[in-house]
């Protein structure tokens, strides 16, 4: 290994300041972000709701709407509940589609969920709208993904909105500004065999 001197050192940080404001002096554009987590990996959602807590920090309006989670109680909710006015949290699933076991009921959950996104979506007072396991509806097809894109891509200029879940659709992925596939490289329930636990995973 290569041993710097200080001036050395301080000499290479700054030509990568010189280049990195180079860089953040051409990123001018502000607009609202369509913004998908999926993959396989752990995290989709907390990264989500890591968001939805920066919005709560500079005073922002967010609205959440779970697809499939709201036959549990979860951590999350009980923290942005103290926030009523800055977050509005609607927990409308029963549950992930194998503990269902009845496509029409999933179907009308659905749609339900999806009605109340599509009025955040168009409320201006909201700055961001997570439809958390939207994906996993599109990928059983509880609801057409036209209609999703259709909706999405003709929000307000300024309106982020993010989607989690696995198996992003195609259609999903093109639309996004950003997207961001959680790998995963090892987990404790596979692994192990520990369960899901409290403040972990819920």
């Amino acid at each position: 290994m290569v041993e710097r001197t200080e001036e050395q050192h301080a000499e290479k940080m700054k030509k990568k300041q010189a280049a990195h404001d180079r860089i953040m002096a051409g990123k001018t554009v502000e607009k609202g972000l369509l913004i998908v987590n999926t993959g396989k990996g752990k995290g989709k959602t907390t990264a989500a709701l890591g968001m939805v807590v920066r919005m709560i920090g500079h005073g922002k309006k967010v609205g959440v709407v779970q697809f499939v989670k709201g036959a549990m109680t979860t951590g999350e909710k009980a923290v942005f509940d103290a926030f009523p006015n800055n977050v509005e949290f609607k927990a409308m699933g029963e549950g992930f589609t194998w503990n269902t076991q009845d496509r029409a009921r999933d179907i009308e959950l659905a749609r339900e969920a999806w009605d109340e996104v599509k009025r955040m979506v168009a409320d201006p007072a909201y700055d961001l709208v997570l439809a958390d396991e939207l994906n996993i509806v599109l990928r059983y097809d509880y609801l057409p993904l036209d209609e999703v894109l259709e909706v999405l891509t003709a929000r307000a200029e300024m309106k982020h909105v993010v989607v989690t879940g696995r198996n992003a659709p195609q259609g999903l992925i093109d639309a996004a500004d950003l997207v961001t596939e959680m790998t995963l490289v090892k987990h404790p329930f596979r692994e192990q065999g520990v369960k899901a636990q409290e403040g972990i995973e819920f």
